[in-house]
């Protein structure tokens, strides 16, 4: 066996072989940080299965050159980005007045947008970045686009946390990191919010016919590692054959997205496109009904 074919089986191990034929003609997705990456490789996947894609973008001018990039190599793709700040509730507000007085439905709302690792910074409403972008910006998109989703129905949300969430503890005390912040800790904690959201909203949710999913797309080459130090990122290098592609990170999400509801359970956490088991934190529903609570009051919201 030559070197290279050996590590293709070692890679292998990490990113098993999944495909599916299943088509989406005449549903409609959402997915938010789209333009590159993991997102990008999961709306391509969608656009070949005929589904029409929105590209939730910060940057508009790489979300219509992620959407060109489609439509070229995707013949026939039904794509179109529109602009998203995470970072910002009034951008969410906008987001989703767009989509009600564009779209008839939205059969999937996949939370896939992150920061990760960055310098303590606040969103434009005074939250640390990572817990206000990864956390609270997606608890809010679904807030206010759950009512298309219920119309949709049968519909699913499909939130994108990491491994990273088993380092994770809500600081329910110092959300805004001013006493304590560590960039990987205030990561960690937005991606057990992430499951946390989930395990939460499934209960609420599934006799709406809205089901939930958390997915953990492994270790991925993507932009998201931008803020990772130097050590890090040649530890990275030398153990690139353990490191996903893209298109390999977007397996379970597209896993979750395609797989028939009765296969899945509704609130898992998924990972190497098979349910999974999260961290004990991941699973205590007492700290998830409080991190919604907690949720809510900061957004100022209500959940009907």
């Amino acid at each position: 066996m030559s070197p290279a074919s050996e590590m293709q089986a070692v890679r292998s191990l990490f990113a098993p072989k999944w495909s599916s034929d299943v088509r989406l003609e005449g549903k409609t997705a959402i997915i938010t940080g789209a333009n590159t990456g993991i997102g990008k490789e999961t709306a391509k996947d969608l656009a070949s299965r005929g589904a029409r894609v929105i590209l939730a973008c910060r940057d508009m001018a790489k979300g219509e050159r992620a959407a060109c990039d489609i439509m070229r190599e995707v013949k026939g793709a039904k794509i179109v980005a529109k602009q998203l700040d995470l970072a910002d509730t009034k951008s969410i507000c906008q987001f989703a007045e767009n989509i009600y007085n564009t779209e008839k439905a939205l059969h999937y709302l996949i939370n896939n947008a992150a920061v990760a690792i960055c310098p303590h910074t606040t969103t434009v409403d005074g939250y640390e970045l990572q817990f206000g972008v990864n956390h609270l910006g997606h608890f809010f998109l679904t807030f206010l686009l759950l009512d298309l989703l219920k119309h949709s129905a049968p519909s699913r949300v499909i939130n994108v946390s990491s491994s990273a969430h088993a380092m994770g503890k809500i600081h329910f005390d110092d959300l805004s990191g001013e006493k304590d912040y560590h960039p990987v800790k205030a990561y960690a904690q937005s991606k057990l919010a992430n499951i946390l959201f989930t395990r939460e909203l499934a209960k609420r949710t599934e006799v709406l016919g809205v089901m939930v999913y958390s997915v953990d797309p492994g270790m991925v080459n993507t932009e998201i590692t931008r803020h990772i130090r130097h050590p890090l990122v040649d530890i990275m290098r030398t153990f690139g054959f353990l490191i996903k592609t893209p298109a390999e990170g977007a397996y379970t999400t597209i896993y979750c997205t395609v797989t028939p509801e009765n296969q899945l359970l509704n609130g898992g956490y998924y990972k190497n496109c098979a349910r999974a088991e999260s961290c004990s934190a991941a699973r205590d529903d007492g700290t998830a009904l409080k991190l919604w609570a907690v949720s809510c009051h900061l957004l100022g919201i209500r959940w009907r």
